[in-house]
């Protein structure tokens, strides 16, 4: 019985430390993230050519998406590549990081990886996420006007058959 009183006590304690440390991360507020983000972004040379091209790209990929919004099969197309994007990001953050040298004038590839997360990943996934919404919109549109033909042919079907 002692045991499990002490046993208890302990978990008291520790649930009193976590409820502590949260509270004072609360009260903290927003101030670390936003002063993490604001050291991010000021250590990248924005000026560089291949980050405003890479800014560019996904200018023109979110209008290409944008525009597209009505063709289904190319919003399709560009919803796998921009997965792609993503799932070959690794792989491009490592051939990045051995070649920086070359195209850039500092190293941002870390073997982490947050550098590619924030600005090549997190874009696309952007992007893919507006082609999915757009999706299921034109995906419900599609369902609600199905429904109405099947309603009128039936409608149609049991008024041949009264006269």
């Amino acid at each position: 019985m002692a045991e499990l009183k002490s046993a208890m006590e302990e978990h008291m304690e520790l649930m009193a430390d976590l409820v502590q440390k949260l509270s004072s991360e609360l009260r903290s507020g927003l101030r670390p993230a936003y002063e993490n983000f604001i050291g991010f972004f000021h250590a990248i040379d924005w000026k560089e050519p291949w980050l405003m091209g890479l800014g560019a790209f996904h200018v023109v990929l979110l209008l290409v998406v944008f525009i597209s919004r009505r063709n289904t099969n190319f919003q399709m197309f560009l919803f796998l590549l921009t997965l792609a994007g993503v799932y070959f990001a690794e792989n491009l953050n490592t051939f990045l990081r051995k070649n920086w040298g070359s195209f850039s004038g500092q190293n941002y590839f870390d073997p982490s990886g947050v550098f590619m997360s924030v600005l090549w990943s997190g874009p696309l996934l952007v992007n893919a996420m507006i082609i999915l919404i757009n999706t299921l919109f034109s995906l419900c549109y599609m369902i609600v006007k199905w429904k109405r033909a099947e309603l009128r042919h039936r409608a149609r079907a049991a008024s041949s058959k009264q006269d």
